[in-house]
Protein backbone atom coordinates (compact mmCIF):
# COMPACT_ATOMS: atom_id res chain seq x y z
CA UNK A 1 0.00 0.00 0.00
CA UNK A 2 1.29 3.47 -0.87
CA UNK A 3 2.47 5.52 2.07
CA UNK A 4 0.69 8.88 1.64
CA UNK A 5 1.45 11.86 3.89
CA UNK A 6 -1.05 12.79 6.59
CA UNK A 7 -2.76 16.18 6.67
CA UNK A 8 -2.27 18.30 9.77
CA UNK A 9 -5.69 19.44 11.03
CA UNK A 10 -4.27 22.93 11.62
CA UNK A 11 -3.55 23.19 7.89
CA UNK A 12 -7.17 22.26 7.19
CA UNK A 13 -8.41 24.75 9.77
CA UNK A 14 -6.40 27.52 8.12
CA UNK A 15 -7.59 26.49 4.66
CA UNK A 16 -11.26 26.59 5.77
CA UNK A 17 -10.74 30.02 7.36
CA UNK A 18 -9.29 31.39 4.10
CA UNK A 19 -12.18 29.94 2.09
CA UNK A 20 -14.80 31.28 4.52
CA UNK A 21 -13.33 34.77 4.92
CA UNK A 22 -12.01 35.38 1.43
CA UNK A 23 -8.31 35.96 2.03
CA UNK A 24 -5.12 35.26 3.92
CA UNK A 25 -5.18 38.50 5.93
CA UNK A 26 -8.70 38.03 7.30
CA UNK A 27 -8.03 34.35 8.01
CA UNK A 28 -4.91 35.31 9.95
CA UNK A 29 -6.94 37.75 12.04
CA UNK A 30 -9.55 35.09 12.81
CA UNK A 31 -6.91 32.48 13.71
CA UNK A 32 -4.61 34.97 15.49
CA UNK A 33 -1.74 34.28 13.06
CA UNK A 34 0.33 36.54 10.84
CA UNK A 35 -0.36 36.67 7.13
CA UNK A 36 3.07 35.19 6.43
CA UNK A 37 2.32 32.24 8.75
CA UNK A 38 -0.96 31.62 6.91
CA UNK A 39 0.81 31.82 3.55
CA UNK A 40 3.46 29.32 4.69
CA UNK A 41 0.77 26.90 5.86
CA UNK A 42 -1.01 27.05 2.51
CA UNK A 43 2.25 26.62 0.62
CA UNK A 44 2.95 23.51 2.68
CA UNK A 45 -0.56 22.14 2.09
CA UNK A 46 -0.51 22.84 -1.66
CA UNK A 47 3.08 21.89 -2.50
CA UNK A 48 4.20 19.32 0.08
CA UNK A 49 0.98 17.48 0.95
CA UNK A 50 -1.57 17.67 -1.88
CA UNK A 51 0.59 18.88 -4.79
CA UNK A 52 -2.42 20.74 -6.16
CA UNK A 53 -3.29 24.49 -6.27
CA UNK A 54 -6.14 25.36 -3.92
CA UNK A 55 -6.49 29.09 -4.74
CA UNK A 56 -5.78 31.38 -7.67
CA UNK A 57 -5.61 35.16 -7.96
CA UNK A 58 -7.84 37.21 -10.25
CA UNK A 59 -6.70 40.77 -9.70
CA UNK A 60 -7.16 41.40 -6.01
CA UNK A 61 -9.69 38.62 -5.61
CA UNK A 62 -8.74 35.21 -4.23
CA UNK A 63 -10.63 32.42 -6.02
CA UNK A 64 -10.85 28.85 -4.77
CA UNK A 65 -9.98 26.25 -7.43
CA UNK A 66 -11.94 23.12 -8.30
CA UNK A 67 -9.44 21.11 -6.23
CA UNK A 68 -9.97 23.56 -3.39
CA UNK A 69 -13.74 23.14 -3.54
CA UNK A 70 -13.27 19.37 -3.32
CA UNK A 71 -10.97 19.68 -0.33
CA UNK A 72 -13.29 22.14 1.42
CA UNK A 73 -16.04 19.55 1.86
CA UNK A 74 -13.59 16.97 3.20
CA UNK A 75 -11.91 19.53 5.48
CA UNK A 76 -15.18 20.57 7.11
CA UNK A 77 -16.14 16.95 7.77
CA UNK A 78 -12.69 16.05 9.15
CA UNK A 79 -12.68 19.03 11.53
CA UNK A 80 -16.24 18.26 12.64
CA UNK A 81 -15.41 14.61 13.33
CA UNK A 82 -12.28 15.61 15.20
CA UNK A 83 -14.34 17.95 17.38
CA UNK A 84 -16.89 15.20 18.02
CA UNK A 85 -14.20 12.73 19.09
CA UNK A 86 -12.63 15.19 21.53
CA UNK A 87 -16.00 16.25 22.95
CA UNK A 88 -17.08 12.64 23.41
CA UNK A 89 -14.14 12.03 25.74
CA UNK A 90 -13.89 15.42 27.44
CA UNK A 91 -17.61 15.96 28.04
CA UNK A 92 -19.25 12.52 27.89
CA UNK A 93 -21.85 13.38 30.51
CA UNK A 94 -23.01 16.74 29.22
CA UNK A 95 -26.75 16.91 29.93
CA UNK A 96 -29.53 19.43 29.64
CA UNK A 97 -32.43 20.63 27.52
CA UNK A 98 -32.11 22.89 24.47
CA UNK A 99 -35.22 24.56 23.07
CA UNK A 100 -34.82 25.20 19.33
CA UNK A 101 -37.25 27.24 17.26
CA UNK A 102 -37.33 26.96 13.48
CA UNK A 103 -39.75 27.24 10.57
CA UNK A 104 -40.61 23.81 9.28
CA UNK A 105 -38.84 24.84 6.04
CA UNK A 106 -35.51 23.81 7.52
CA UNK A 107 -36.50 20.81 9.62
CA UNK A 108 -36.35 18.20 6.86
CA UNK A 109 -33.71 19.92 4.71
CA UNK A 110 -30.98 20.71 7.24
CA UNK A 111 -31.70 19.49 10.77
CA UNK A 112 -31.90 15.67 10.53
CA UNK A 113 -28.15 15.29 9.88
CA UNK A 114 -27.33 17.99 12.45
CA UNK A 115 -29.40 16.37 15.20
CA UNK A 116 -28.15 12.87 14.35
CA UNK A 117 -24.50 13.90 14.77
CA UNK A 118 -25.27 15.88 17.92
CA UNK A 119 -27.20 13.00 19.51
CA UNK A 120 -24.40 10.56 18.78
CA UNK A 121 -21.90 12.73 20.63
CA UNK A 122 -24.22 14.00 23.39
CA UNK A 123 -26.92 11.35 23.92
CA UNK A 124 -28.00 12.81 27.28
CA UNK A 125 -29.00 16.20 25.87
CA UNK A 126 -32.72 16.63 25.15
CA UNK A 127 -33.63 18.81 22.16
CA UNK A 128 -37.10 20.38 22.01
CA UNK A 129 -38.15 21.46 18.52
CA UNK A 130 -40.67 24.30 18.12
CA UNK A 131 -41.80 24.76 14.50
CA UNK A 132 -43.43 28.11 13.72
CA UNK A 133 -43.13 30.83 11.05
CA UNK A 134 -40.21 33.23 11.43
CA UNK A 135 -42.35 36.23 12.44
CA UNK A 136 -43.83 34.23 15.34
CA UNK A 137 -40.47 32.84 16.46
CA UNK A 138 -39.01 36.35 16.63
CA UNK A 139 -41.60 37.25 19.29
CA UNK A 140 -40.75 34.35 21.59
CA UNK A 141 -38.42 34.77 24.56
CA UNK A 142 -38.39 31.17 25.83
CA UNK A 143 -36.24 29.60 23.11
CA UNK A 144 -32.50 28.96 23.47
CA UNK A 145 -31.69 28.88 19.75
CA UNK A 146 -33.85 30.24 16.95
CA UNK A 147 -33.43 29.82 13.19
CA UNK A 148 -35.32 32.41 11.14
CA UNK A 149 -35.39 33.85 7.64
CA UNK A 150 -34.63 37.56 7.30
CA UNK A 151 -34.69 40.13 4.54
CA UNK A 152 -31.37 41.52 3.23
CA UNK A 153 -30.20 44.36 5.41
CA UNK A 154 -32.26 43.14 8.38
CA UNK A 155 -29.97 40.29 9.45
CA UNK A 156 -29.56 39.79 13.18
CA UNK A 157 -27.58 37.15 15.02
CA UNK A 158 -25.30 34.75 13.13
CA UNK A 159 -25.63 34.44 9.37
CA UNK A 160 -25.99 30.74 8.48
CA UNK A 161 -26.70 30.97 4.78
CA UNK A 162 -27.80 33.42 2.11
CA UNK A 163 -29.95 32.04 -0.67
CA UNK A 164 -31.76 33.16 -3.77
CA UNK A 165 -35.55 32.97 -3.79
CA UNK A 166 -36.74 31.18 -6.94
CA UNK A 167 -40.01 30.37 -8.68
CA UNK A 168 -40.96 26.69 -8.98
CA UNK A 169 -43.73 24.50 -10.36
CA UNK A 170 -44.25 20.76 -10.78
CA UNK A 171 -42.34 19.10 -13.60
CA UNK A 172 -44.50 18.54 -16.65
CA UNK A 173 -46.77 21.53 -15.99
CA UNK A 174 -46.81 24.97 -17.63
CA UNK A 175 -48.84 27.01 -15.17
CA UNK A 176 -46.74 30.06 -16.04
CA UNK A 177 -48.57 30.16 -19.39
CA UNK A 178 -51.97 30.69 -17.74
CA UNK A 179 -53.40 34.23 -18.03
CA UNK A 180 -53.67 34.37 -14.23
CA UNK A 181 -50.92 32.69 -12.22
CA UNK A 182 -52.18 30.50 -9.33
CA UNK A 183 -49.80 30.90 -6.37
CA UNK A 184 -49.23 28.73 -3.31
CA UNK A 185 -47.52 30.82 -0.63
CA UNK A 186 -47.01 31.18 3.09
CA UNK A 187 -49.48 33.29 5.05
CA UNK A 188 -49.59 37.06 4.68
CA UNK A 189 -46.84 37.79 7.26
CA UNK A 190 -44.18 36.12 5.06
CA UNK A 191 -41.94 38.64 3.31
CA UNK A 192 -41.25 36.14 0.49
CA UNK A 193 -44.94 36.29 -0.33
CA UNK A 194 -44.79 40.08 -0.33
CA UNK A 195 -41.74 39.97 -2.60
CA UNK A 196 -43.50 37.65 -5.06
CA UNK A 197 -46.71 39.68 -5.17
CA UNK A 198 -44.91 43.02 -5.43
CA UNK A 199 -42.66 41.74 -8.23
CA UNK A 200 -45.65 40.45 -10.20
CA UNK A 201 -47.55 43.69 -9.63
CA UNK A 202 -44.56 45.70 -10.85
CA UNK A 203 -44.45 43.83 -14.16
CA UNK A 204 -48.23 43.90 -14.57
CA UNK A 205 -48.61 40.11 -14.34
CA UNK A 206 -52.02 38.82 -13.27
CA UNK A 207 -52.03 36.34 -10.39
CA UNK A 208 -54.13 35.06 -7.51
CA UNK A 209 -53.00 33.56 -4.22
CA UNK A 210 -54.89 30.31 -4.57
CA UNK A 211 -53.42 28.41 -1.61
CA UNK A 212 -51.90 29.54 1.68
CA UNK A 213 -50.39 27.63 4.57
CA UNK A 214 -47.80 28.13 7.33
CA UNK A 215 -46.41 24.70 6.39
CA UNK A 216 -43.85 24.24 3.62
CA UNK A 217 -44.81 20.59 3.19
CA UNK A 218 -48.44 21.62 2.54
CA UNK A 219 -47.36 24.22 -0.02
CA UNK A 220 -45.09 21.74 -1.77
CA UNK A 221 -47.89 19.16 -1.87
CA UNK A 222 -50.11 21.65 -3.70
CA UNK A 223 -47.33 22.67 -6.09
CA UNK A 224 -46.33 19.05 -6.65
CA UNK A 225 -49.89 18.24 -7.70
CA UNK A 226 -49.64 20.85 -10.46
CA UNK A 227 -52.14 23.20 -8.85
CA UNK A 228 -49.96 26.27 -8.28
CA UNK A 229 -46.59 27.99 -8.58
CA UNK A 230 -44.58 29.02 -5.52
CA UNK A 231 -41.55 31.18 -4.68
CA UNK A 232 -39.18 29.70 -2.08
CA UNK A 233 -35.49 29.46 -1.19
CA UNK A 234 -33.64 27.47 -3.84
CA UNK A 235 -32.43 24.77 -1.42
CA UNK A 236 -36.01 24.00 -0.36
CA UNK A 237 -37.20 23.10 -3.87
CA UNK A 238 -37.47 19.27 -4.08
CA UNK A 239 -36.01 17.28 -6.95
CA UNK A 240 -39.39 16.62 -8.58
CA UNK A 241 -40.05 20.28 -9.21
CA UNK A 242 -38.89 22.61 -11.95
CA UNK A 243 -37.27 25.95 -11.19
CA UNK A 244 -38.55 28.64 -13.56
CA UNK A 245 -37.77 32.31 -14.00
CA UNK A 246 -37.18 35.07 -16.52
CA UNK A 247 -37.35 32.68 -19.47
CA UNK A 248 -40.96 31.94 -18.41
CA UNK A 249 -41.57 35.71 -18.05
CA UNK A 250 -41.45 35.70 -14.27
CA UNK A 251 -39.67 38.49 -12.39
CA UNK A 252 -36.27 37.91 -10.73
CA UNK A 253 -36.33 37.57 -6.96
CA UNK A 254 -33.81 38.77 -4.34
CA UNK A 255 -31.89 36.64 -1.86
CA UNK A 256 -32.93 35.97 1.73
CA UNK A 257 -30.77 35.31 4.79
CA UNK A 258 -31.08 32.39 7.19
CA UNK A 259 -29.81 33.43 10.63
CA UNK A 260 -29.30 31.82 14.03
CA UNK A 261 -30.28 33.72 17.17
CA UNK A 262 -29.02 32.90 20.66
CA UNK A 263 -30.89 33.68 23.87
CA UNK A 264 -28.31 35.65 25.86
CA UNK A 265 -30.15 34.97 29.12
CA UNK A 266 -29.55 31.22 28.82
CA UNK A 267 -26.20 30.73 27.10
CA UNK A 268 -24.39 27.63 28.33
CA UNK A 269 -22.02 24.96 26.96
CA UNK A 270 -24.93 22.77 25.83
CA UNK A 271 -26.66 25.43 23.73
CA UNK A 272 -23.36 26.77 22.38
CA UNK A 273 -22.33 23.28 21.29
CA UNK A 274 -25.61 22.68 19.44
CA UNK A 275 -25.29 26.14 17.87
CA UNK A 276 -21.91 25.09 16.42
CA UNK A 277 -23.44 21.90 15.00
CA UNK A 278 -26.28 23.90 13.41
CA UNK A 279 -23.82 26.39 11.90
CA UNK A 280 -21.78 23.56 10.42
CA UNK A 281 -24.87 21.80 9.10
CA UNK A 282 -26.02 24.82 7.11
CA UNK A 283 -22.60 25.13 5.46
CA UNK A 284 -22.56 21.54 4.16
Amino acid sequence: MANYPTIDSELLRTFVAIADHGGFTRAGQILNRTQSAVSMQMKRLEEDVLQRPLFRREGRQLIITAEGELLLGYARRILTLQSEVINSFREPNMVGVVRVGTPDDYVMRYLPAVLARFAQTYPMVQVEMHCEPSFQLLQRKDLDLTIVTREPGKEIGQLLKQEEVVWAQAAGFDLHELPTLPLAMFNSDCFCRAWACNALDAMGRDYRVAYTSPSLSAIMAVVGAGLAITAQLRSLIPAGMRIIGEQEKLPPMPSASIVLLRNDSNRNPVTECLAEYISEGFRL
